[in-house]
């Protein structure tokens, strides 16, 4: 393997929104180091995840394989008890990587069960482990060791990954780091440090409008709904994702200063994206029931920059999706995939390295929540929910802010057949039959155990099936 193969330093955030980055248009959030990462590389507009909650996005990322392929559905409900590893006989980059030579290493937030293991050619493994989302001396397994840290959670994942780097930077090998923000997943009140909850006292806010509550719409936090106190919870929301970029930009920083920034491939998304209060809603997919397809819930920010590499201050506005993630960074390393015919994503890299595409790539995703499914062109979104609906059609060049839903308009009827067809060809084409989420009773409230259940003892699905009944839902 040779030391000239680029090393990779892959950022992912927690909840973020497409909005919430200063250089997508927010004026109001202060992110000057991914601005800046932005403006020395490329930004995709319309990069979109595989699913709007953490776990199977997470996973797709990694695999290449959409839920109903992997068998991730919902946020993984990992239990000290329960170390299910969900991704077992799933092939990751990782491991691709680990093969090829590339030492690799894993700081912050797993979420695909199993904390407490190394896993997928991971030999450096700094996880955090779920807490109520506290960000607070978090309970951290570091190599097999679970402890006690002390210290703000975001603040201790930045320390680990300059450690990181500080090791490998003269080494043989070159080496690929995740850095794996929890942040801004909440919880957001007196969770921040002051310095970053100060810097929002008299921000307006006008980026997160709290409009009418969803009739759909979850309380986020029970007993007590963030809408309770929706400011306090905006200064903590915005001050995790400052915070969070002050940690982006010291590792940058660690680059620079190791001279390991030229030949260092930077990424940075979202797992999933998320809302503040925008259509009546806080949360992502599962801030509502049904699950909801909103463009906040399912698109996310995504920035990639490479010096001398990927042209400077682009922003890419084809259609893009974490399934595409896998087979772009393969191609881009030079490494090769023993079943990429397999997998539904595409690289871009040519388009990483501003080289001329085609006009008829990136122009249609899909999207998959458990029995709620979606297809996006560049004008149109449709989403199903199996078996009986709600089901929803947008005209998105019209109403790119989904309020009339076109449904039941009978102008609609034939764009809609076309649409649905054309998404259920797809999802039988890459669905596995025994993972298929259409057939599972997915509610947005975790995943206890495989699809195929008896391994734990739980039910698979449905854990706060109360919650659904104490608003009607059930």
């Amino acid at each position: 393997m040779s030391r000239n193969k680029p090393n990779v330093v892959f950022f992912m955030s927690d909840d973020q929104g497409p909005w919430a980055l200063g250089c997508a248009g927010n004026k109001e959030i202060l992110t000057p180091h991914l601005d800046r990462l932005a403006a020395e590389g490329m930004r995709f507009d319309r990069f979109f995840c595989t699913s709007p909650v953490c776990s199977p996005a997470r996973a797709s990322v990694l695999t290449g394989k959409i839920p109903s392929s992997h068998g991730i559905h919902d946020f993984v409900r990992d239990a000290d008890n329960d170390r299910i590893s969900y991704l077992d006989g799933h092939l990751a980059y990782s491991e691709l990587l680990a093969q090829e030579g590339y030492a690799c290493g894993m700081s912050g937030k797993w979420g695909m069960g199993n904390d407490y293991e190394l896993q997928k050619g991971f030999e450096h493994w700094y996880v955090s482990v779920y807490d109520g989302g506290r960000y607070r001396n978090p309970k951290i397994v570091c190599n097999g060791e679970v402890r006690r840290e002390q210290g703000y959670l975001t603040e201790l994942i930045t320390e680990d990954s300059l450690a990181f780097l500080e090791r490998h930077a003269g080494g043989e090998r070159p080496f690929y780091l995740n850095v794996h923000y929890t942040a801004p997943h909440h919880l957001w009140v007196g969770e921040h440090p002051e310095e970053y909850v100060r810097l929002y006292d008299d921000c307006p806010f006008d980026s997160c409008p709290q409009e009418p509550e969803h009739p759909w719409s979850l309380s986020l936090t029970s007993p007590s709904s963030v809408r309770t106190d929706s400011r306090a919870n905006l200064k903590g929301y915005f001050a995790a994702v400052t915070a969070m970029d002050d940690g982006i930009g010291r590792i940058l920083d660690k680059l620079d200063e190791l001279g390991l920034r030229d030949n260092t491939l930077i990424c940075f998304m979202s797992d999933n994206g998320f809302s503040c209060g925008q259509k009546g809603i806080w949360g992502k997919g599962n801030g509502t029931y049904p699950q909801n397809m909103y463009e906040n819930s399912v698109l996310v920010p995504a920035i990639f920059q490479h010096p001398g590499v990927i042209p400077a201050g682009v922003v890419h506005s084809g259609l893009l999706s974490q399934y595409d993630f896998m087979p772009t960074l393969l191609d881009y390393l030079g490494v090769d995939h023993p079943t990429a015919g397999q997998l539904p994503g595409r690289s871009f890299k040519r388009a990483l390295l501003g080289e001329p595409t085609s006009e008829n790539e990136f122009v249609v995703i899909y999207d998959e929540y458990g029995p709620v499914r979606m297809i996006r062109t560049k004008t149109h979104k449709y989403i199903h929910r199996y078996p009986f609906g709600p089901h929803e059609c947008y005209d998105l060049s019209n109403d790119p802010g989904e309020r009339v839903n076109l449904y039941d308009d009978p102008e609609a009827q034939p764009l809609i057949y076309r649409l649905q067809t054309q998404m259920e060809n797809w999802f039988l084409q890459y669905a596995d039959p025994g993972m298929d989420g259409a057939k599972l009773p997915v509610t947005g409230t975790g995943q206890s155990d495989w699809v195929a259940p008896g391994k734990t003892g739980k039910h698979t699905f449905n854990q706060n099936a109360r919650l659904f009944k104490q608003n009607g839902h059930l």
